[in-house]
């Protein structure tokens, strides 16, 4: 048996609904941002962001340890190998990281606002869970989840909050 929302939370869908969109999108561009950020990081260029200390914005160096190995970059949680920054000032790529960890948990609220009054099953809410973590899938769920849960709206009739008629 199919579960369907209840009329009475139709305007918490749409609220819900407004709030996961502005989430996913910002979701989805800072995670992007820290994929870019690990790259500099952990692949050759071995670089880091670092905003004042000096020098304005710029890119700072990262010294990779002797216990490094080629693969070592592939594992960055392995014991004994240590990537040192070399950068003065704030550490950007730092900021980002905490930022989008943080963002995350406001995301997983907005899919958990949405996924609870649609009733929808729990495999569902760890598929938008997942939009957050894995690149550009915030971006597809996005627009399949706003389009299914307006579609629903729209076909109960809730779409929009009803206007009140205009005086002659």
């Amino acid at each position: 048996m199919r579960l369907e929302p209840k009329p009475a939370d139709y305007p918490r869908i749409r609220k819900a609904l407004s709030f996961y969109k502005v989430t996913s999108i910002v979701t989805g561009v800072m995670l992007l941002t820290l994929l870019a950020e690990m790259i500099l990081k952990y692949s050759p260029t071995h670089v880091e962001l670092f905003a004042g200390g000096g020098e304005g914005i710029g890119f700072a160096p990262v010294v990779v340890g002797e216990a490094c190995q080629w693969y070592s970059l592939f594992f960055p949680w392995q014991e004994g190998c240590e990537l040192t920054s070399t950068g003065t000032g704030t550490n950007i790529s730092l900021l980002i990281l905490i930022a989008h960890g943080w963002f995350y948990v406001v995301y997983l609220v907005s899919c958990f606002m949405l996924w609870s009054p649609m009733r929808w099953r729990f495999p569902r809410f760890v598929l938008l869970a997942l939009g957050g973590v894995i690149p550009f899938m915030s971006f597809f769920m996005e627009g399949r989840v706003a389009r299914q849960v307006s579609d629903f709206l729209a076909e109960k009739g809730a779409g929009a909050p009803a206007r009140p008629a205009a005086s002659a």
